[in-house]
């Protein structure tokens, strides 16, 4: 393992942790790397989008789950109606918004759950994610 591999591990797991239904500040770890000027500025933008993406993707999955066993038309909670009507109104493009506090979250467990294909989640919430950290290393 060489020096540079903790804080890149690091980066992906809060990156990935931030994404789910776990709090988690992934942007000051971003940040902190990206300032220390140890490492490619694209490296850390692909890490901090892989990790956060495949954390989306697994909140994704879970909203997936769940709609096998608790159905769309059967469930109500205000928490979800925003993210519901985004995805009924913009379908899987909705999920480019992924990346907000809060609500982003609900929008990938919402996106599994009322079916968005796989690979259409995987493509807008990656663009949302990276967009977010692009953003983050560009100011920096």
């Amino acid at each position: 393992m060489t020096g540079e591999a903790p804080g890149l591990w690091a980066l992906f797991v809060s990156a990935f942790l931030a994404a789910t239904l776990l709090p988690g500040g992934s942007e000051a770890v971003l940040a902190i790397l990206a300032v220390r000027d140890e490492h490619d500025p694209w490296l850390l933008l692909a890490v901090a989008s892989a990790g956060n993406t495949l954390g989306g993707m697994s909140t994704w999955a879970v909203g997936r789950f769940f709609g096998w066993r608790f159905p769309a038309s059967r469930f109500t909670q205000p928490k979800y109606d925003r993210p519901i009507r985004w995805l009924r109104q913009w379908g899987s493009p909705a999920l480019l918004l992924s990346w907000m506090p809060v609500v982003g979250d609900a929008l990938c467990l919402v996106g599994g759950w009322l079916r968005v294909p796989w690979f259409a989640a995987l493509v807008w919430i990656a663009v949302g994610k990276a967009a977010r950290y692009g953003v983050i290393v560009y100011v920096l």
